[in-house]
């Protein structure tokens, strides 16, 4: 039996300052969710590297105790920092009932153009997983960096970014949280 399609739930969380646009895949299964917003499955470690990047802090977004995260805070954080939150997917099909990117149909890509349009100030694509970054490179008609590199490129408005293709803030990807801060704090420091 062919598995639904699902919408995106959420709208791409844009700051006015936006200069960093983080891209993943496409939201896991609500069930895995622990909260409202961008990775929210708990084993997933994007708010634990943030907290080592940003407050010196593996646990400083997490609430262990309601095991969730502290949302106001990465919101307020990703605020200040102009970093923008969405995916490279609208609608997918899971094609078996798993959280993996490799069971993930694209049946409908986000807009990247329009994406882009709304966030005038950004010239920083970061993807966090192999699906966002297939999506991506195949929309620009780009070639793919190395995990931890980046390529540059311009849009067909003749705006100048640059791609980076950072590990999987997935646990299933095989690199300790800390490293994979090490990766992201070296892109971050490029930018900021």
């Amino acid at each position: 039996m062919e598995q639904p399609l699902e919408t995106h739930p959420w709208q791409p969380f844009l700051p006015e300052n936006c200069r960093i646009l983080m891209l993943g895949s496409f939201p896991p299964a609500r069930k895995r969710w622990c909260m409202d917003f961008f990775y929210p499955n708990y084993t997933n470690d994007m708010w634990r590297i943030f907290g080592i990047i940003f407050k010196n802090d593996k646990l400083h977004f997490v609430d262990e105790a309601a095991h969730t995260y502290k949302l106001s805070d990465i919101v307020q954080l990703l605020n200040e920092e102009g970093i923008g939150m969405y995916d490279t997917a609208r609608v997918v099909r899971r094609t078996k009932n798993t959280a993996s990117d490799k069971d993930l149909e694209v049946v409908e890509p986000t807009d990247l153009d329009a994406l882009l349009e709304a966030a005038p100030h950004c010239h920083n694509l970061v993807t966090t997983g192999q699906k966002a970054t297939d999506v991506l490179c195949a929309h620009f008609q780009i070639s793919q960096p190395a995990v931890g590199k980046f390529v540059e490129f311009q849009t067909k408005d003749g705006r100048r970014m640059r791609l980076f293709r950072m590990p999987s803030s997935s646990r299933a990807y095989p690199m300790k949280v800390e490293k994979k801060a090490k990766s992201y704090q070296k892109m971050f420091n490029s930018i900021i």
